[in-house]
């Protein structure tokens, strides 16, 4: 699939109306995927269009879960989602190849973002790709390979995020972010399985 047909599809995905707060690397295609904080399933999807062989969305928040659900059964994708906080995901082993997410960037909850990228680190065997503000990429870089099992840790391109004003936190109307979107590489466990049968039912 082409990368325009790719941003066509989905653009047709149902957002929020009441939020809560091409791989160059074959990463992706054939490959057992995790989207972390998926919200309405726009990463997973993305990589289940790819070729995904298995995609897993999670996310804490029901309503989330459910817009997301619907955007698969739309575009007729065969995901599986889960409703979990990452940090109690229990998942042991690098049971997954790769691990997309959008993770909190931190503003409210000071290293959420790092947290998410500790868990994704643990259960990728091949790649985490991650978006981060630019503002804390020096921070990242060092969180990753000094202290959270990352071979390396590289900035793919960096991107402008427009964020309307759609939390009661949010002081401003709108908001224009630099996000870096970072590939990791987790470093393979010694004598790890890959489980490559992942079967994780929405609860």
């Amino acid at each position: 699939m082409k990368l325009k047909q790719l941003e066509c599809l989905l653009g047709h995905l149902q957002q929020f109306s009441n939020p809560k707060a091409e791989n160059s690397f074959d990463d992706i295609s054939n490959k057992v995927v995790a989207d972390f904080g998926c919200g309405c399933g726009t990463l997973g999807a993305a990589a289940a269009l790819l070729g995904a062989e298995q995609v897993i969305g999670i996310d804490i928040d029901s309503q989330s879960l459910g817009i997301a659900s619907m955007n698969a059964e739309n575009l007729e994708l065969d995901i599986d989602f889960v409703q979990c906080d990452i940090s109690n995901l229990g998942w042991r082993g690098q049971i997954v190849d790769t691990v997309v997410m959008n993770p909190p960037f931190g503003t409210r909850k000071k290293g959420a973002d790092i947290d998410f990228l500790f868990v994704a680190l643990k259960v990728a065997s091949e790649a985490v790709y991650s978006l981060h503000k630019t503002s804390t990429r020096d921070h990242v870089k060092r969180a990753a390979l000094r202290d959270l099992n990352a071979s390396s840790a590289e900035v793919l391109c960096e991107l402008r995020f427009d964020v309307p004003q759609l939390y009661k936190f949010h002081k401003k109307k709108e908001v224009d972010i630099a996000v870096d979107l970072w590939r990791f590489v987790p470093k393979r466990s010694r004598g790890e399985n890959i489980n490559v049968g992942v079967r994780c039912p929405l609860d």
